[in-house]
């Protein structure tokens, strides 16, 4: 009974001793899955580079070989810049081929001229370039230390050379040194003062013709001085259209008598304070 116990004993041992010793299959790992997807992005990559070249150097031969040349060159919005002068700063002529020309760069070189707003330039095919400019339009002169056309948007767009017109009121009490120091309020301060000038563009009395200067003041704001005169008409830094409206029914009653006249003040909401010599 005993070798029995023992025979089965011995069962047991080598039972657990071969499955202990049971070897787990390692499947292949199969590169294609990996390096397959690799290769197709690869090879996408480098068509589409390869089309990319020859689609440029076809373009590239296509604007030297083709004959288009400009025929015609149409300018159009000018009224202080000479036909000669545009043409000059777009660095384009009659002859040259159309497919070639960068209208980008021919726009920018024309708009570093200071009258020049706006410029769009268009070709049409088969020979003809289209150049349409929106020139500035002064409606003072600021003094800034040197004399400055100011336009409508408050920007002093050019400094006056000799010949230039001088017949626009004068816009005096700013600095270089204020836009360097305060460019924000001094260019508010300036839209301020164009402005005024559009509200005495529109009055009907008190006309943009009896102002020959304008005077800025950070403390007191604007003050016009008459053509007549020179007399001092202070109107603050706001609502101008009724300053101007109230002032325009005393202001046929007391132009005639300007040597009496030392100031008159605006800048109330409720009257017009005069001063007399």
């Amino acid at each position: 009974m005993m070798a029995d116990l023992r025979h089965l004993d011995g069962s047991r041992g080598r039972s657990k001793v071969a499955q202990n010793r049971m070897k787990v299959k390692k499947e292949p790992i199969d590169l294609r899955t990996y390096v397959l997807p690799l290769v197709r992005v690869g090879s996408r990559a480098m068509l589409v580079l390869l089309l990319g070249g020859l689609l440029a150097a076809s373009v590239h031969r296509l604007t030297k070989t083709t004959s288009f040349p400009v025929q015609k060159i149409d300018i159009t919005g000018t009224q202080r810049l000479t036909r000669a002068e545009v043409l000059a700063l777009g660095g384009v002529s009659i002859g040259e081929n159309m497919l070639a020309l960068r209208l980008k760069s021919i726009g920018g070189q024309i708009a570093a001229n200071p009258w020049v707003a706006d410029v769009r330039v268009q070709r049409f095919f088969p020979g003809t370039l289209a150049v349409s400019i929106t020139e500035r339009e002064p409606v003072a002169v600021v003094n800034l230390g040197l004399l400055y056309y100011l336009d409508a948007q408050g920007e002093p767009f050019k400094p006056l050379n000799f010949g230039d017109k001088l017949d626009y009121p004068v816009v005096s009490g700013f600095t270089e040194e204020d836009l360097g120091s305060d460019p924000a309020g001094t260019r508010e301060a300036l839209k301020n003062a164009c402005e005024l000038l559009a509200a005495l563009q529109r009055q009907g009395a008190f006309l943009l013709a009896d102002v020959s200067e304008i005077h800025y003041d950070k403390g007191h704001g604007f003050t016009l001085y008459t053509t007549s005169g020179a007399v001092p008409v202070r109107i603050g830094m706001s609502d101008f259209t009724e300053k101007l409206n109230r002032f325009a029914r005393i202001y046929e009653h007391l132009k005639d008598r300007h040597p009496d006249l030392r100031r008159i003040d605006l800048d109330y909401s409720d009257r017009i304070v005069v001063t007399k010599s």
